[in-house]
């Protein structure tokens, strides 16, 4: 979406610049100094980074917009340090935006669906400032795309739990996919849609439609339910190389697998058949699971994990951790039942930090058993067995180093454990004792921000939590237009280099 904004902003005669920020630079010299607006798209664990560039951004006059995972999430929160908070967008937004029609500070939303965005070729200035080296194009490169926004399932954790699905226009992902095919037919095409594939016929026709020479490589995130055996050829045909289906949990969500009700053991046994059969027509295979959800209870689903390991090397397990995402039932449910740690700074909503407190676990419990399936993923005996399963090179080099990023986390999960032992404070933090901030994770903060930790005080890390009433300024309609806007606009991501808001 920040690339689609950078595109709709040069549609509307505006000068932009963009940027990626991934830890590469001192983010200032990424910029021009003397922007007039600046958009910042960013995940709610890049939260405090943002924060602290809008408060450089505003103190040199710069309107501020944040939008992404984090401003549709917290948008209060992020009000503190921005101008305008933007939840959902589309052209007609941003064109009010810049032409003032919104006083800050404010959370804005368009109030409709998104149902087109600019094509590939349209963005690649943009794609090639993100994702491109000196200009070009690697083995390791991947384009960003879209065929669909939304999901058809309501999972409570999910930020799309409530948004419709829609499939965006054939034609432009025909137009995409012929563009890139042309020119680079071995680029990775990466689909971001959040459920891929939910009218598979007519996507899968778009994407057959060029011819079977020039199909670019591709990978994208699907319900195993979606995935049929009668499926899974033509998946291979059209050139699919890698599948990242949601487990979930053995004990939940079983709509999304296509295992009906059935829990437990007999749900393993049916979704390592299922992986089984994808393995014989795709390559690269993923597995997400969140580990310590509403159902997770004693050591079954952590020897089932295990298991589920040990029986397909060929599988990377991605485990996640429940994370309290604001603007979900999920969210909702933790607030009200007083479970979240409420003065753990936004930055730390992610794996390896546990920011609520488990129901059916206590905290050590629980790390320890994050621990013990870590400890498998990571283990000698199965980093041999993936070199040795028969997996495409490239997989076996992938596992590799998704391997190497699992042992770090493997030594964060130990290090929190081993606070728990050592550090008082901590302990009685996750055991909702005291709402006091550990040391540990104040040190932790401003360890990751840097020389930016001085821009956030203390006070700042205190989150504000959504209002149950919250204030949504709708689109207006604009007015005559003025003289043209000599505006600029900015797209900086603060982000991993994996991840992109």
């Amino acid at each position: 979406m920040p690339q689609v904004v950078a595109s709709w902003c040069r549609q509307l005669g505006h000068q932009v610049f963009y940027a990626t920020y991934y830890g590469q630079d001192d983010p200032k010299r990424l910029l021009p100094d003397d922007l007039d607006v600046v958009f910042i798209g960013a995940f709610t664990r890049a939260s405090a980074f943002a924060y602290a560039l809008a408060r450089l951004f505003r103190k040199a006059g710069t309107t501020t917009v944040l939008g992404g995972p984090h401003a549709k999430a917290f948008p209060e929160d992020s009000l503190r340090f921005f101008d305008f908070a933007i939840q959902e967008c589309d052209k007609t937004l941003i064109d009010d935006l810049l032409q003032g029609q919104f006083d800050p500070p404010a959370i804005l939303s368009s109030g409709r669906l998104l149902t087109d965005i600019p094509g590939i070729e349209e963005r690649m200035p943009d794609i090639s400032a993100a994702v491109f080296y000196q200009g070009k194009p690697r083995r390791i490169t991947q384009v960003p795309v879209l065929s669909s926004v939304g999901c058809p399932y309501t999972c409570d954790f999910c930020v799309d739990w409530n948004n419709s699905y829609v499939r965006l226009p054939g034609e432009r992902l025909k137009a995409d996919l012929d563009y890139l095919s042309r020119r680079w037919p071995w680029v990775f095409v990466a689909y971001h849609d959040p459920n891929f594939g939910v009218q598979f016929d007519q996507t899968l026709e778009v994407i057959e439609s060029i011819p079977e020479g020039r199909r670019n490589p591709y990978g994208m995130e699907s319900s195993l339910s979606i995935l049929k055996e009668n499926r899974l050829e033509r998946l291979r045909r059209s050139n699919c190389m890698f599948i990242a289906p949601g487990v979930e949990s053995w004990a939940d969500y079983s709509n999304k697998t296509g295992t009906g009700s059935r829990t437990g053991r007999e749900k393993l046994e049916r979704v390592v058949e299922h992986f089984g059969l994808l393995r014989q027509h795709v390559q690269g295979l993923q597995a997400n699971f969140v580990f310590g959800t509403e159902a997770d209870q004693g050591r079954e689903p952590v020897e089932l994990t295990k298991e589920f390991i040990r029986r397909t090397p060929y599988v990377w397990a991605g485990i996640n951790i429940p994370v309290p995402t604001g603007g979900t039932p999920l969210f909702d449910r933790y607030v009200a039942e007083g479970r979240i740690l409420r003065s753990m700074p936004f930055a730390f909503y992610y794996m390896p930090y546990l920011t609520i407190v488990p129901v059916n676990y206590h905290p050590k419990e629980y790390y320890d058993h994050l621990i013990d399936i870590y400890s498998e993923i990571t283990s000698l005996r199965m980093w041999k067995r993936r070199l040795t399963n028969g997996a495409h090179p490239a997989m076996r080099f992938i596992h590799s180093l998704q391997a190497y990023a699992a042992h770090q986390d493997l030594a964060d999960l130990r290090s929190i454990r081993r606070r728990f032992d050592t550090d008082a404070d901590v302990l009685a933090f996750h055991e909702a004792r005291t709402e006091r901030l550990p040391a540990f994770y104040r040190h932790e903060f401003e360890r990751r921000l840097g020389p930016y930790a001085e821009l956030i005080a203390p006070a700042d890390t205190v989150p504000q939590f959504p209002s149950a009433t919250r204030t949504v300024v709708p689109p207006r309609t604009p007015p005559p237009r003025a003289a043209e806007l000599a505006a600029h606009a900015l797209h900086v991501v603060p982000a991993a280099a994996s991840q992109r808001a």
